[in-house]
């Protein structure tokens, strides 16, 4: 039996409560500009590098706006509310930091660095995660398995030896091609189809339910 050496985490609508915030200052960009932030769009780009969605923003609005500034405008604006009101969902930091007092813990997300920065420490967990990345590091961000491959390469440690917690179709299709045990805890709007939740070793109801004694479990 292969025992699981580390937990990899995603971070927005797994640890913050985030997509309706990206969701809300992304529309409102477009439709300053007229274009229409579709859910559709959002359900796409969840998940996705900081290049991908900002190109999708600046061609929504004809290209009005560069990629580059739509970026560094949205993130801007995330990076206000988080300060106001960091979006921490219930459960999250306790269950970090007791997944901490056993496992490695490593962090990916399609956020940009500075913001994973941010929430990090304003939750107070920064020292609780060996490695937060962004998948801005990475030639192709989720679904591809790129984001997984690369965090558990910095971590030192095989993705098959890995516990991932996602909560996006793209999330759970990237931790799921890269090897990793998945534990998917779907949540709002967007959440994924059968057919992408059943590559999920375990399904949650919510992350107060994701303990040491699950993970070890799955191995």
């Amino acid at each position: 039996m292969v025992s699981i050496h580390a937990v990899l985490f995603d971070l927005d609508g797994v640890l913050i409560d985030s997509e309706p915030i990206w969701q809300r200052i992304r529309r409102d960009f477009a439709e300053r500009l007229g274009g229409a932030w579709t859910d559709e769009i959002q359900q796409r780009m969840m998940g996705a590098r900081t290049a991908e969605w900002s190109t999708a923003l600046s061609e929504l609005v004809g290209g009005k706006v560069s990629p580059e500034s739509a970026a560094e405008q949205v993130i801007a604006a995330l990076a206000e509310a988080y300060r106001r009101e960091p979006p921490v969902i219930p459960g999250a930091a306790d269950a970090v930091r007791a997944l901490a007092r056993e496992f490695r813990l490593g962090l990916v997300s399609g956020s940009p660095a500075v913001l994973i920065r941010l929430v990090l420490h304003e939750l107070d967990l920064a020292g609780c995660f060996e490695v937060a990345m962004s998948a801005d590091d990475v030639q192709r961000g989720k679904p591809h398995p790129d984001p997984y491959l690369e965090l558990a390469r910095r971590m030192a440690v095989a993705p098959t030896l890995c516990a991932a917690a996602e909560d996006s179709g793209n999330g759970i299709r990237s931790a799921a091609t890269a090897g990793a045990h998945v534990i998917a805890i779907p949540r709002g709007d967007h959440r994924p189809d059968a057919e992408t939740l059943r590559l999920a070793k375990a399904v949650l109801p919510s992350i107060k339910e994701l303990t040491p004694e699950l993970v070890r479990r799955m191995a």
